[in-house]
């Protein structure tokens, strides 16, 4: 790295400043209302709460090491170029998984290059989101098997639509699919729903060969899919005792589909790779915008800018410190759960995986690689 930024410096013909600045994650918002607040946020929660201490370990340690990401005085490489004696220091990374814009950007462009540079083949592919109502994100929260169950229904959905759209695929064919499950929804709040980057198409093996039959979807198979998954989720959380028949009948009768959302318009071309990694961004971005958040008044009061504005008109969020902590302490993901999931034939496991990721970056009538 620094034999790199000794060749930038000479070309350019400006000082090392000018080529690598250290981040200051200090100056951010974000990080002063950690720093600030964190203990007070802590010791409100453990007098407030009634069985002991509400706040998950797993929480307060991701909160802790972001205040030492990207800070010298917990640990830094030197980078040294030996041609010319130029230096700067690099501080360490917290490696977070929640709060740390910084750490989380760069997974998340690391993991749409990956997947679009390792796992893609040039194929159509489409973004299948799905948003479950707020009565069943309780469970799904809390309960990682019952979310795996309600994403393997979804998606068994999903499959039935491409095969009744691809006449020509032959029954063993297989989906190929990428699932980002996010816990958050862009006004700060907690909302687990699905987003499935799934190839628009079935993919089979003839004679060592393989092959991809392309699906044209329609909108009644995007009805199909959403009422499919909508009666099977609720059966699956009656027969969990999760919900009361009589709740089960009561959420039927629900208008607008009683709260599940299906939205499958955002496709990317075959050949369209840049548009292909923009999506994968989005899908795996961090659970909320940093540079969103300012002060209203410095260590009392906090604004958050809105994506986009609600039904009734409300455009940013006032929050105080404490009360963003909370916010923020719900979108946080837990430890040891994969941020995104491979299924069909780009599942580890698969027999065609190794066959499907050959064509990575590649058309599947072209020569592997």
């Amino acid at each position: 790295m620094a034999s790199v930024a000794c060749a930038q410096r000479e070309s350019k013909g400006v000082s090392g400043t000018a080529v690598y600045q250290r981040r200051r994650p200090e100056r951010s918002t974000v990080y002063q209302v950690v720093q600030g607040h964190l203990e007070t946020w802590l010791a409100e929660c453990r007098y407030t709460a009634e069985d002991g201490f509400p706040v998950a370990g797993y929480i307060e340690e991701d909160l802790r090491k972001y205040l030492q990401c990207g800070i010298l005085a917990h640990g830094f490489a030197r980078a040294r170029c030996d041609d010319c004696g130029y230096d700067f220091l690099i501080a360490y990374s917290c490696k977070g998984r929640g709060v740390c814009g910084s750490c989380n950007t760069r997974r998340m462009v690391e993991t749409a290059a990956h997947l679009v540079d390792e796992v893609f083949p040039r194929v159509p592919v489409r973004q299948w989101v799905l948003s479950l109502p707020k009565r069943l994100r309780y469970f799904l929260a809390r309960d990682a098997d019952l979310l795996n169950r309600v994403l393997r229904i979804f998606l068994n959905s999903v499959e039935k639509a491409l095969q009744s759209c691809c006449a020509d695929a032959p029954d063993h064919a297989r989906l190929g699919a990428v699932t980002f499950v996010h816990r958050f929804g862009s006004a700060l709040n907690g909302n687990i729903h699905l987003h499935c980057c799934v190839i628009d198409g079935l993919f089979s093996a003839e004679d060592e060969t393989l092959r991809f039959d392309e699906a044209t979807i329609t909108p009644e198979a995007m009805a199909k899919v959403q009422a499919e998954a909508r009666e099977r989720v609720l059966r699956l959380f009656k027969r969990r005792s999760l919900l009361s028949p009589e709740d089960v009948e009561t959420m039927r009768q629900w208008k607008h589909e009683g709260g599940f959302s299906l939205n499958a318009d955002v496709t990317v071309a075959a050949w369209d790779r840049a548009g292909l990694e923009r999506l994968l961004r989005y899908c795996a971005r961090p659970i909320f915008a940093s540079e969103r958040l300012q002060w209203l008044e410095k260590d009392q009061r906090l604004v958050y800018r809105l994506p986009k504005s609600r039904p009734d008109g409300q455009a940013v969020l006032y929050l105080t410190p404490l009360e963003f902590l909370d916010k923020l302490a719900v979108l946080i993901p837990p430890p040891r759960k994969h941020r995104h999931r491979y299924h069909g034939v780009l599942a580890p496991n698969a027999p065609l995986r190794q066959a499907v990721t050959a064509y990575a970056g590649s058309p599947i009538n072209a020569e592997p690689g």
